[in-house]
């Protein structure tokens, strides 16, 4: 299993107390108070265009990244330790801190620097926690590898006397995609049924991490296994917790679970809305994965049949190495999803092996697919950031090829006799919502830039008052002079002019001679708004 995560004690020692307030300035309390909230992350404190970091979790960081440490102010008579990262450049010291086993709490400015000064001159920026980066709640393209799910997995127990006797169920979620599967699993397989998901981070219920007779499982786990408070995994509450988050009346019409299954259910999601905060990830319901569906391997045979990586680690020279010839991530990530969970039952495997002769036989029809899927890009994690507010303009480009793939797509087998599993896969294509397609289409330019401050996205013509301000923006000198123009000769006053000054901004002058023109009637004075007069 690739742990994802170190064996040193540096990042989970990241859970180090805040200091006490006393003696610091406004702002540096403000930081002690979030830090005191978020006592198991580095805190990313957002000043200006940096984040900054102070006390431990600048000592930590510094070392982590390689960055210099500083310090500023002090507290109780001792240096306060600080360092800090560039805002714009923050996604790559994220991976770095995540790679080796930290997680980070963003705090962000909520209020304009101009409206903290309004509640008196001393008074700090308001402040709070966004965002909660974890191993397992990655959504950044930077931060995550295109052939790889990012599993974060929950465990649910209901007690039964000793641990062999317990129930136990796992639920896991690619946020970055919005997969959410659940299956029930025992003391016996727990292991492997873990192994065999690769979860980048197992959240577990405090009572059940230091359970003495799980403690060889968590053991193995090292750094993936994060213990959390027990109400998080309350199966009492799961059904009102399901049912707010995905906003329905009752979750009855996602199926049946048992009480391990809602257990882990409800972890899953209230982690997810610990870590993202306001933001909800389109997550899909959970589906339920039957017991034994899938063929049981145990770890150790596991590792040593080397499916996604070989004994040392590494990809190459495994057997998905071997066979992979997808086009594009999502089609390795089930690759990779199906080699993990060979499976059991006699005609799921026959309605695979229907859909792989098809395509052995159906060559230019295979061809003409993979062709249209090289043209696409990650749509569903592009989807999932557009929903968490961290999407940009590419991820909007991203939605737009696909769209326009899955309309080749649809066409190129609208007269084929597909199998059933293909046949369900094309119902499913041709339900996407054409209005978006077209929306997106025509909205969003050829080349489109990285972040969206940068602009430029929308098409040109797609928005009348959009292309007004653009023509503003680059060409205000001339708008300026044809406006000088068409207002000379409106009023018929040949010495009209329209300047510009720091006090005013734009503004229309004239001579005293001609002031009754501008303001002597009722609809001079519905358009100009007289400012001032020179002696």
């Amino acid at each position: 299993m690739n742990m994802h995560m170190p064996t040193d004690t540096d990042a989970q020692e990241a859970t180090t107390p805040a200091p006490g307030t006393g003696g610091v300035t406004p702002m540096m309390e403000q930081f002690i108070e979030i830090k005191a909230a978020n006592p198991d992350s580095l805190l990313f404190y957002r000043m200006g265009d940096f984040y900054e970091l102070f006390f431990d979790d600048a000592e930590k960081a510094s070392q982590a990244l390689g960055i210099v440490l500083t310090k500023r102010g002090k507290h109780q008579g001792h240096d306060i330790p600080m360092c800090g990262v560039p805002v714009h450049a923050a996604d790559d010291y994220l991976q770095k801190l995540i790679a080796q086993g930290f997680r980070v709490a963003v705090c962000e400015q909520i209020e304009d620097p101009a409206e903290a000064k309004k509640r008196g001159s001393k008074s700090v920026v308001r402040r709070d926690v966004v965002r909660l980066v974890t191993p397992g709640t990655i959504t950044e393209d930077k931060l995550l590898a295109p052939s790889e799910s990012s599993f974060l997995m929950a465990l649910g127990r209901v007690k039964g006397g000793a641990a062999s006797q317990a129930g136990f169920a796992l639920a896991w979620i690619d946020i970055s995609t919005g997969a959410f599967r659940v299956a029930e699993t025992s003391a016996e397989r727990l292991l492997a049924d873990i192994f065999r998901v690769d979860p980048r981070e197992l959240i577990v219920a405090e009572p059940v991490f230091h359970d003495p007779e799980l403690r060889p499982v968590f053991d193995v786990l090292g750094r993936v296994a994060n213990p959390q408070p027990p109400s998080l995994f309350d199966s009492a509450s799961a059904t009102s917790r399901i049912a707010r988050f995905f906003d329905v009346a009752t979750p009855d019409s996602f199926g049946t679970f048992s009480r391990a299954e809602l257990s882990a259910i409800s972890g899953a999601i209230a982690y997810v809305e610990k870590t993202q905060k306001a933001e909800r990830p389109p997550l899909s319901r959970p589906e339920r994965e039957e017991q034994g569906s899938t063929l049981f391997i145990d770890p150790a045979t596991r590792a040593n049949l080397e499916l996604l990586r070989t004994l040392s680690g590494s990809r190459d020279g495994s057997l998905f190495k071997a066979i992979d010839r997808t086009v594009t991530g999502g089609g390795a990530r089930l690759l990779a999803d199906r080699l993990m969970a060979p499976l059991t039952d006699p005609e799921a495997i026959a309605a695979r092996l229907d859909s792989v002769s098809f395509f052995r036989s159906e060559t230019r029809l295979c061809q003409g697919l993979r062709t249209s899927l090289k043209s696409v890009a990650d749509m569903p994690r592009a989807l999932s950031r557009l929903a968490l507010n961290r999407g940009g303009p590419r991820d909007l480009g991203a939605l737009r090829a696909g769209f326009e793939a899955a309309g080749a797509i649809a066409e190129l087998f609208a007269a084929a006799a597909l199998p059933a599993e293909l046949a369900a896969a094309l119902t499913a294509i041709k339900a996407l919502p054409g209005p978006l397609a077209r929306h997106l289409s025509d909205a969003l330019d050829d080349e489109l830039p990285l972040i969206k401050r940068d602009g430029g996205f929308v098409r040109t013509g797609y928005h009348a008052e959009l292309d007004e301000m653009r023509a503003l923006r680059d060409e205000s000198r001339k708008v300026i002079a044809g406006l000088e123009r068409s207002l000379i000769e409106e009023t018929g006053i040949r010495s009209l002019k329209i300047r510009h000054n720091n006090v005013l901004g734009y503004y229309i002058e004239v001579t005293a001679n001609h002031h009754s023109i501008m303001t002597g009637s009722d609809a001079a004075k519905a358009r100009f708004i007289h400012r001032q007069t020179m002696a």
